[in-house]
């Protein structure tokens, strides 16, 4: 099948009529240091514990999807282990009537002379105090400079796809699984045009296992500031899917743009509270347009995304932090680790919007 056979208009369309409102977040377990703890076999068993209490939390507030992202080193290193703990994982939610959409690439990367970054299996550092839970992030701590990826390397790029392919094919007919977010970010970090070929590949992989679920990949950039590689993932995408973490208004008009391309619209990334990316006008606001939506993170963890990114530090060194922004909030995530809400008004309010798409769609 051609890289460029993707779904028509029609076809997406008839697909978003047969679904609901899907709203949730991008989940990893609060006690994850990051993506490689979430599924290696190290400590798994804990980690299951906290997201059934986190998973069973989402429900109550309304959630009915999460944003799951998989780590190649797991999948290549314990293979076997990896799909167990990711067939269990999708039967964990789905008990909870939440859906995942899976993501494989990923271009939020640090350069590759920086070791200490790269993945590796076995216990997870980290530093507190840190978006991330990184030090030294991509998040700021590395201007100028071009992020790393394992698709640059011919023998790790090779078994990669390997692992699109095989996870595609395991779930492309589904239902726990209502979305391929193939790419995160492509172009971030500096990369640019370096992932046009890899996008390019990515779409052909899983358009050839034939899903039943659409394809999709994520712009990032408000529109005259969009790459390249962004423009050919909205062309190949069966439905557009955006990140944004614009304030209100920004927001509303890149959504303007985004209609332009007739087709369902999702966001996969939002919220960022200090540049006023907030709950209370965007959750709404999703809900009326009827715009698919998973905010960036759940319950405050070992991650710790609700710390400011180190740029926003950085500019609050140098004296620049813009006087419209506020450094005080959580960055991201919805609950304190006592599941209790950071601000309680944001829960009810989205508990309110969540009850009103289900009476809807009854």
């Amino acid at each position: 099948m051609n890289v460029n056979e993707r779904w028509s208009a029609e076809r997406a369309w008839e697909w978003k009529s047969k679904q609901p409102w899907w709203r949730g977040c991008n989940y990893m377990p609060a006690d994850c240091e990051n993506r490689v703890a979430q599924w290696q076999e190290l400590d798994s068993e804990r980690h299951f514990r906290t997201a059934a209490k986190e998973l069973q939390e989402a429900h109550q507030i309304g959630f009915n999807s999460i944003r799951i992202i998989l780590e190649f080193i797991v999948w290549d290193q314990e293979h076997d282990g990896f799909l167990r703990r990711l067939d269990r994982f999708l039967d964990l939610a789905w008990e909870n009537g939440i859906s995942a959409v899976i993501c494989f690439g990923n271009d939020c990367t640090v350069p590759k002379e920086d070791a200490n970054s790269r993945p590796h299996l076995g216990v997870q550092n980290f530093d507190w105090g840190y978006h991330g839970g990184r030090r030294k992030s991509q998040h700021g701590s590395y201007q100028g400079r071009v992020g790393y990826s394992l698709l640059d390397e011919d023998d790790t790029r090779e078994r990669f796809f390997q692992m699109v392919d095989e996870i595609v094919r395991r779930y492309a007919q589904d239902e726990r699984v209502i979305l391929w977010d193939l790419f995160n970010e492509p172009g971030n970090s500096g990369r640019g045009d370096l992932s046009i070929p890899h996008v390019k590949r990515i779409f052909e992989v899983a358009r050839n296992c034939r899903p039943r679920q659409p394809l999709t990949t994520a712009a990032y950039n408000t529109k005259g500031r969009r790459q390249a590689v962004e423009e050919l993932a909205l062309e190949l995408s069966d439905v557009v899917s955006f990140h944004s973490y614009l304030p209100f208004p920004e927001l509303v008009a890149d959504v303007a743009e985004y209609r332009k391309l007739g087709r369902p619209m999702l966001c996969t990334e939002w919220l960022n509270r200090i540049c006023n990316s907030n709950i209370r006008e965007i959750f709404p606001f999703y809900y009326i347009m009827g715009i698919d939506c998973w905010m960036w993170g759940f319950v405050a963890g070992l991650y710790q995304t609700y710390e400011p990114h180190e740029a926003y530090w950085n500019m609050v060194k140098e004296g620049r932090f813009p006087a419209a922004f506020d450094i005080t909030k959580w960055q991201h995530d919805l609950l304190r680790p006592s599941l209790r809400p950071y601000d309680p008004g944001e829960v009810e309010l989205i508990r309110h919007f969540c009850e009103l798409a289900d009476a809807g769609s009854r």
